[in-house]
């Protein structure tokens, strides 16, 4: 795992300083919210099926908790890093205080390629990992979810590890579980479904007809794969898609299911017979109305941004745009709906699921998709409504909204001792 300093850090930094130059933020307050208040770096040998041990690093990020628990993804991917983990850490603070949920910011990763790795490998690598930071994670503490290449049985493993060192089952340890275990009906949908729901909203103030918008996606995972989904049901024409190894397009339209199932069956979207291959680079710059990044960070940069030709681009994954194509793309007129608010679906669903957990209910799908909507309908208005106010970028607004809101959580709580 590389201690250097990681760009997705510099963003982040980045933005927190420009935010709390334009709020006129307490300089102790300030700086408190450039560390975070703690971060372990743990090591993880773990038995192969060879015979064979081999060991992975791993860490956990907990940024700011003056607005509640810690709360935050799991991901396991070869590029982690201890500064990339504590920038995703960072802006999930501020994305729990845009949609206003009693969560503080977390991140947790292991450096591993879960594609080399068997189940049982994984499954003795996550439970080593649970082990390692049981002591600064819980319900009432730190609350772990999936991210990139983690899913529910991920959650799952965490669960058990976390019971069985406790002596009692405890559901609400992490979020993302499977419904059996006291999942929440809906997570898998829910951050694509807050996505869409920000598309929808966007799409009534820009004052543009989301039926026949032609839509690309960058990214076909969970997230991606249900934006693509959702947005073909509600009459968009998705015309481009992709993964790790390339992508597809096809300006007349693909539908997303079949191409689901391509992939479940090839391992790719590559090679569907529906559309011509194109790279990820190539799918940012295809002409569209909707351009939804939904793979990793750093993918609209200031070398690419001025070719972006999508009148709205909604940011399904963290980070994907960087400072420099931000001014790019607000001075091009593109309207973007930053990762804060557009992914916090997610988020505001294991909340839910950490509910129904922690009072020991089980809500229907009606009832979790209804209180999802209303989250992020009214964050969305909250953040449009102060871009307008302070004549500045919707990311502007949410990083001021979302930041705004854990300095006077932290003013209140005051410094101790």
């Amino acid at each position: 795992m590389s201690g250097e300093k990681s760009s997705s850090l510099d963003v982040a930094l980045q933005q927190l300083d420009t935010t709390a130059e334009r709020l006129d933020l307490d300089s102790g307050v300030h700086e408190i919210l450039k560390h975070p208040k703690r971060a372990l770096i743990v090591s993880l040998p773990i038995r192969m099926d060879n015979g064979g041990t081999s060991v992975f690093m791993g860490c956990r990020v907990q940024h700011n908790d003056a607005r509640g628990p810690f709360k935050g993804g799991i991901r396991y991917h070869p590029s982690v890093t201890l500064d990339e983990v504590t920038a995703l850490a960072m802006w999930m603070t501020w994305k729990c205080a845009v949609v206003d949920i009693p969560y503080g910011g977390a991140k947790g990763g292991i450096c591993c390629n879960p594609k080399e790795l068997s189940i049982s490998e994984l499954e003795r690598l996550t439970r080593r990992y649970t082990s390692m930071i049981l002591d600064l994670i819980g319900p009432h503490r730190d609350v772990p979810a999936p991210d990139v290449y983690t899913d529910s049985q991920t959650m799952a493993w965490i669960v058990d590890t976390y019971s069985r060192f406790k002596g009692y089952s405890v559901p609400e340890s992490a979020t993302g579980k499977p419904i059996i275990l006291g999942g929440s009906e809906g997570r898998e949908e829910a951050t694509s479904r807050g996505v869409t729901f920000c598309i929808r909203e966007a799409a009534k103030r820009l004052k543009f007809r989301l039926e026949g918008s032609a839509v690309a996606v960058q990214g076909f995972g969970t997230v991606g794969w249900n934006v693509a989904k959702l947005l073909d049901e509600m009459g968009c024409r998705v015309v481009a898609v992709s993964d790790s190894k390339g992508g597809i397009y096809n300006s007349k339209g693909i539908n997303p299911t079949a191409v689901f199932e391509h992939k479940e069956k090839e391992g790719s979207v590559v090679g569907f017979d529906g559309g011509d291959g194109v790279s990820n680079e190539e799918l940012l710059e295809l002409e569209c109305d909707i351009l939804v990044p939904a793979a990793l960070e750093n993918q609209i940069t200031e070398t690419n941004a001025a070719d972006v030709k999508a009148r709205l681009l909604v940011e399904a994954a963290n980070g994907p745009t960087t400072p420099k194509a931000d001014k790019i793309l607000h001075e091009k007129g593109v309207f973007v709906i930053p990762d804060i608010l557009a992914n916090a679906g997610g988020v505001t669903s294991s909340y839910f699921e950490w509910v129904q957990n922690l009072t020991r209910e089980h809500w229907t799908l009606e009832e979790v998709n209804s209180k999802l909507e209303v989250k992020m309908v009214r964050a969305f208005k909250d953040v449009f409504e102060l871009s307008k106010k302070e004549g500045t970028d919707m990311r502007t607004a949410a990083l001021m909204l979302g930041v705004g809101r854990v300095a006077e959580a932290i003013r209140t709580l005051g410094l101790w001792p």
